[in-house]
């Protein structure tokens, strides 16, 4: 084996043939395993079943490259965001939502994000990193026992909408998610989990063909190819054309939910105009509903929030026009928390 293996990259049965190897016994690997995906171990120290003399072979052989929790901020209105740095000294965010009926973690799979959408605070950083499948998994770990210690009850849904484009990171968000809902690990439910993407079509594709379980989300904010190239660079090589193609595509193969995100701005997207067109859109996709969501001001990013009767005419029209629409209010915000905020902005 070699000494930068990370013990997290390891199935159960190469564990078992790694123990077998240095002439201990099968079950080491199974105690070994559950301290990795159960017990949520941060170090080889945590596995106090083993012995000192094993563990410490362990941490000479292996990578066991934890993410910590560097600053906790809490909102007024109950949610939490923790920073947590990576092994190697980079920053990302993640939220916790709660709500009568559901406490959701919202998680984050890249360091900062290329694809610069111009309303989005995570877009004014450069991309440093993919998060590795295990950092992934340790978000989602840690804000489930701080939700548990918080609120008394553990995180119900994970929405991957934090900083990055998940389907940029396409293998490790999928491993994270084996892990989160594999039966020896957290054992969520694939239908509490959605993925949410600025829209790589091909990669939407991809999802089809790998039959995945969890649900897909499009941040769409604009829909006509000319508004949605202004503010989402992306859509210059993904076209709302070839995404409906690919929405429609994953569809077919899964059977999953497939939301519309769409952020309003203000005297941007949010006319009766805007929304004729978001239901012509709405029609060729088998969606189940559209999220309207407030816009966060973020500093150094021009646009505003669109008023309350603005956002009521526009929801409204949606409505009569038998679109199933709702209204996702902001959550957070006096900790830049919310939808489009996350940027490692400095925490007390």
């Amino acid at each position: 084996m070699s000494a930068v293996k990370n013990i997290r990259s390891l199935s159960l049965a190469e564990l078992k043939e790694y123990f077998e190897s240095i002439g201990d016994k099968k079950f080491r690997a199974i105690q070994a395993y559950e301290w990795l995906w159960k017990k949520n171990a941060r170090s080889f120290d945590d596995m106090s079943n083993l012995s000192l003399d094993l563990r410490k072979k362990l941490a000479e052989e292996f990578e066991f490259n934890t993410m910590t929790v560097d600053a906790t901020q809490h909102s007024s209105d109950g949610t939490l965001k923790s920073r947590f740095k990576t092994f190697d000294g980079h920053l990302l965010e993640g939220v916790i939502i709660p709500t009568e009926k559901r406490n959701t973690a919202c998680v984050s799979s890249q360091i900062g994000c290329s694809l610069a959408c111009k309303f989005c605070a995570t877009g004014l950083m450069d991309r440093k990193r993919n998060l590795h499948f295990d950092e992934i998994y340790d978000q989602v770990a840690i804000l489930n026992e701080q939700s548990e210690k918080m609120y008394g009850t553990g995180i119900t849904n994970i929405v991957y909408m934090g900083m990055g484009e998940p389907l940029l990171n396409y293998n490790n968000v999928l491993k994270s998610i084996e892990r989160i809902t594999a039966s020896d690990s957290m054992a969520m439910s694939p239908k509490r989990i959605t993925v949410s993407t600025a829209g790589v079509a091909k990669m939407i594709k991809q999802l089809g063909d790998d039959k995945v379980r969890f649900n897909l989300a499009l941040s769409l904010h604009a829909a006509n190819d000319e508004k949605r190239n202004t503010i989402m660079a992306i859509n210059e090589s993904n076209n709302i054309a070839a995404l409906t193609e690919a929405l429609n595509y994953f569809y077919e193969q899964t059977k999953n939910d497939i939301t519309l995100e769409y952020v309003l701005l203000q005297g941007v997207n949010d006319s009766v105009e805007d929304a004729e067109e978001l239901v012509k859109v709405y029609r060729k996709i088998p969606t189940h509903l559209i999220n309207v969501i407030e816009f966060n001001p973020v500093v150094g990013i021009p646009y505003l929030k669109s008023d309350e009767d603005t956002t009521q005419v526009f929801t409204d029209y949606l409505a009569k026009n038998r679109v199933n629409v709702r209204v996702r209010r902001s959550r957070g915000k006096d900790i830049d928390a919310a939808c489009g905020q996350l940027a490692n902005k400095n925490q007390a």
